[in-house]
């Protein structure tokens, strides 16, 4: 019996350890932003860990101490704008404006990318803009998963049909 109720107390002092102490506990001391389908604006006077957009648009005026990515999104870095990380756009376009410094790299896939000579980039700036990379990326591997999803149940069907005898 003594075992029993040492074994709920230990199991009760190890969830009450990992629920304080894990990452989620923390989630208020985070800043980053993550939105989908919201866009997101990073005030002058605001600071942010990393900003994420799924289908929507980031607008810095602040600070991001980390990356600016959007997913079917653009990316305008506005006056005075700063980001240490990198800015990165899946068919987006990314707008820098003069006086912003960028400490990474600038990635535009299926976009395009309107810098300013004035803008500082600390990184490489790699610009696929066509959208025949968007087809690459995303459409093409879509068309081969169904053409082999075509082939099995075409195959599948082939193996289970039933075989009718001729009758003269």
């Amino acid at each position: 019996m003594r075992s029993a109720i040492r074994l709920v107390i230990l199991f009760s002092a190890a969830l009450f350890l990992t629920s304080t102490f894990s990452p989620s506990a923390f989630a208020g001391r985070s800043h980053d932003r993550t939105q989908m389908g919201h866009n997101i604006t990073i005030a002058a006077d605001e600071e942010v860990t990393d900003a994420t957009c799924f289908g929507c648009s980031i607008y810095v005026r602040g600070h991001v101490l980390g990356d600016v990515t959007t997913f079917g999104g653009s990316v305008v870095i506005e006056d005075q704008g700063d980001v240490h990380g990198d800015a990165t756009t899946f068919a987006g376009d990314i707008r820098v404006e003069k006086n912003v410094k960028i400490g990474g790299d600038i990635t535009v896939f299926g976009g395009r990318l309107r810098r300013d000579p004035q803008a500082s980039v600390g990184g490489d700036v790699t610009n696929m803009s066509s959208p025949g990379w968007i087809f690459l990326i995303f459409v093409l591997p879509l068309v081969v998963l169904a053409a082999v999803i075509a082939l099995l149940v075409w195959l599948l069907r082939r193996a289970l049909r039933h075989s009718v005898p001729v009758t003269a």
